[in-house]
This record gives structure tokens, sequence and C-alpha cells, in this order.
């Protein structure tokens, strides 16, 4: 099929790949309803340059004589942010930054652009909203309107003409799904769209050593919508998480070339903005004075933090043929190979129950060394027996009702000494040889000793 433009073809919003004919399914990476109709561009007739701008020479060097150049970081007034970023904004750098509607990105950012604007010449483009609407939004956050030029437009060339011009540092684009290109015919938000779009963006920067942030929309998922190759593009991809009902977000790593992935970054929304964080631990111990069973504490590490985290389990006697297994924060899977342990090995019968884990304050169990506690947890609500309030218990359980070490673990003991800890159920080679003042630490070997020392 062909229109006066160009070729009708129906491309996947998932991996890209185009096809004449609609198809529920994509023939190349075999997901469902992903194809969408847009009209194909003709190929350009000069090829651009790469990603990274334009290459120095066609000739192969040997790394240890490439010069090396030390990254000047920019802080972004908030050290939340500058955690996650690895120590601050690196010149030159783009950055994705995804989340649900509503839930801050434009916020952080314009507190971001106004902080840096004060020794950085800024440049804000919105494609969403107006001037006045931005305008009210930083008079609502009692930011300094002064140190940061703003522009609304959607066009890609006449973004890049405006950046060329007036030379800003700090680039924001909000959002590149509303950016298009005057060479490809298809709509904004495209896959052909986004893919120009952020090559180009991310073109500037490297050229210019101006530092992009890019603003992504989710799909209701969760992940980042348009193709793939964005997140590979980019330096560093950041997630917006957080829940509508709670003041608390959390911007999380996925990838960064310029420093640790899966770092964590606690932030509260007020009236006056996103403000910072400082002991993310308190948030997720917001225990009541009486002990209760089933409720433990374990030390869970984020990126290049550790943090202390409430679990919460319930055991009930199933009045159905197949008993009921839910969690929140970690995976299903993980939970019945805990349960088969703890019957197993632990003398815990809980096939007849139903069994309910919970991690307080939407926290992620990413990690393993959550394993003992969570089977702690069960035994606790199971013998309706309390575990006291100022024990902290963490470590990995094997298949073989052993208990394993895990990584880092005198720092965790830390943690929970610094927030009154008093006693650890730990692995019996993460006991630390000369203790950890204030906390008393008893070491487990395999799952029947830990299970006692409750």
């Amino acid at each position: 099929m062909r229109s006066k433009s160009g070729r009708v073809v129906y491309r996947c919003t998932e991996c890209g790949q185009a096809q004449p004919k609609w198809g529920g399914q994509c023939g190349g990476c075999g997901l469902w309803n992903t194809l969408v109709e847009e009209v194909e561009a003709p190929a350009p007739s000069r090829r651009q340059v790469g990603y990274a701008g334009v290459a120095e020479a066609s000739v192969p060097v040997a790394l240890a004589e490439v010069s090396l150049e030390a990254l000047a970081r920019l802080g972004s007034g908030l050290a939340e942010l500058d955690r996650v970023l690895g120590g601050g904004v690196v010149p030159g750098s783009a950055i994705l930054l995804g989340g649900d509607p509503g839930i801050g990105k434009s916020t952080l950012l314009l507190q971001t652009l106004a902080f840096l604007g004060k020794s950085a010449r800024t440049l804000y483009v919105t494609g969403e909203e107006s001037l006045s609407q931005v305008s009210l939004r930083a008079h609502r956050l009692g930011l300094d309107g002064h140190d940061i030029q703003a522009l609304a437009e959607t066009s890609l060339e006449r973004i890049l003409g405006t950046a060329n011009q007036h030379k800003p540092e700090v680039l924001v684009v909000d959002s590149i799904q509303t950016v298009y290109s005057e060479a490809l015919q298809s709509a904004p938000g495209s896959v052909g769209q986004v893919r120009e779009c952020a090559a180009q963006l991310v073109r500037h920067a490297k050229q210019s050593s101006t530092t992009v942030f890019l603003v992504g929309h989710v799909t209701k998922e969760g992940a980042l919508a348009g193709p793939r190759v964005l997140e590979h593009m980019v330096d560093t991809v950041l997630y917006f998480e957080g829940d509508a009902s709670s003041r608390y977000r959390v911007v999380r790593s996925f990838k960064n070339r310029f420093g640790a992935v899966n770092e964590l970054g606690v932030f509260a929304m007020t009236e006056t903005g996103l403000k910072e964080v400082r002991n993310p631990s308190a948030i997720f111990l917001s225990r009541g004075d009486e002990d209760m069973p089933g409720s433990i504490v374990t030390v869970t590490r984020e990126g290049s933090r550790p943090l202390l985290v409430e679990v919460q389990a319930l055991v009930d006697e199933s009045h159905l043929q197949a008993p009921r297994r839910l969690v929140v924060g970690m995976e299903m899977n993980r939970l019945a190979m805990l349960l088969a342990v703890l019957h197993r090995h632990g003398g815990v019968p809980v096939a007849a129950q139903d069994v309910f884990v919970n991690l307080v304050g939407g926290v992620r169990l990413t990690e393993t060394a959550g394993d003992l506690a969570v089977a702690c947890a069960v035994v606790s609500s199971f013998r309706d027996r309390p575990v006291p309030g100022d024990w902290v218990i963490f470590g990995e359980l094997g298949l073989n009702g052993e208990i394993r070490p895990v990584p880092h673990g005198e720092e965790r003991l830390r943690e929970a000494a610094k927030h009154g800890f008093k006693h650890a159920l730990v692995p019996a080679k993460n006991a630390p040889k000369q203790g950890v003042a204030g906390l008393s630490v008893m070491p487990a070997k395999n799952l029947r000793e830990a299970i006692n020392a409750l």
C-alpha cells in the first residue's frame, strides 16, 4: 500500500521491526498488539554520524595511549539525585528520566535547573505545557525564574537551532515523545520519530559537551515507551517510582555509564517541591510499640546504600482446596521455594495454610539477603510468637536448609546498630570477628538453628 508521501508500514513499538501488513503478533520480538501504522520516510541521501558525534580518526588506538580526562561533575542541588547519578551531573552526558504521569519528573528537573542556573547556562524545552504553565509551577515551588531559560517547542530542528545559538550547558527536553523531526513523515511519538530525535539530541550532547535530560513516557506496564534502542543510546536511565497515595518518591538508576547501577534516591513530595530524605530507613520502619507475630526487620541493599525494611507475614488456616500464596515486594516463585525449604528442613508444615507476605513501604526485595527474614516471619506468624522488635535478621537460604553469607554483611550490621537494634541473626560467615558496638550478633549455619534462636 502506498500513499502520496510514502509507503505505509506497521512497526513494532518494542523492537522497531517493520512489516508490510498488520498482524496481531510481531514477527521480530513475538509480542502481541505492538504494531502501529506509520508512513515510512525515504532513506536520507547522506548518512548521519554516529551517536557519539564525529569520529576523530578511523585509525585504531591503544587504550593505554588514550588521554584520561577527569570528569568535573556538576552538583544538582539535590544530594539524593547526585547519589543516583554517581556523584553529580557529567557534562556531555545524555540522561533519560521516565516515570508515571504526575509522579514529579518535571518538578524534579525544574528544581535541578533552578540550582544549576546559578552557575551554568540552562534551557528548559517543554512540548507538553505552555510557558505560562511552567512559570506558574516555578512560582508555586518558590524557584527563581531568572536563572531558567524556557522554550515551548516540539520541532527538533528548531530546538537544536536554539541550542546552537544560545549554547546552554544543561538542556532539558520534556518530553521526547512530543518532539518530531521534519525529515520524517511519521507522527510524534512513533518509533521512528523517537529514535531519530533521541539520536540527534544525544549527538548534540556529545559534540557540544551539553548535558541533556530527556523526559520519557512509560507504558501501562511501567516500561519506557518507544523503541528499546532509546535506552541504549543514552548514558543514564533513571526511573521515577512512587505510589500516588504516598508522599514519598524513589528515583532508581537502571543504567549508568558514570556510576553504579541500582542506586536509589528517596524524596518526599511537599507543597514546595521535592525534598531529600536523608534517612530512608526511617520511612520503612514505622512499626508500632507492641511486638506483633510475623513482623521482622531485615537489611537489604539498594546500590551502595543499606536499607532497613520491615517484612510482614500472615499465616492462616486455608478453607480452599488450593491454599493461597500472595506476596507483595518479592517474586512469588521465591516465596514458594522458601516455604518448601521451611517444610523440608525446618519442620514447619504450611502446605495447608494461606501465606501472605508484604514488604512495608513499597520496597522490592531484589536480592537474596531477605530470605532468612521472610522464612522467620512465616514461622513467627505460624506459631503466633512475636520476634522482639530490637532484632534484625538477614541471610540467604539454600535449598538444603543452609544459610549462606551475603555481601557487605558488616556494613549491614553497622546500619542496624545505628538505628538502635540490639540483636542480629545472621549467617555464620557474616559474623564479624571484632563485633559491632551495641549489637549482639547470633550466627546460624542452617535453618533449624535460626528457628531455634527465635
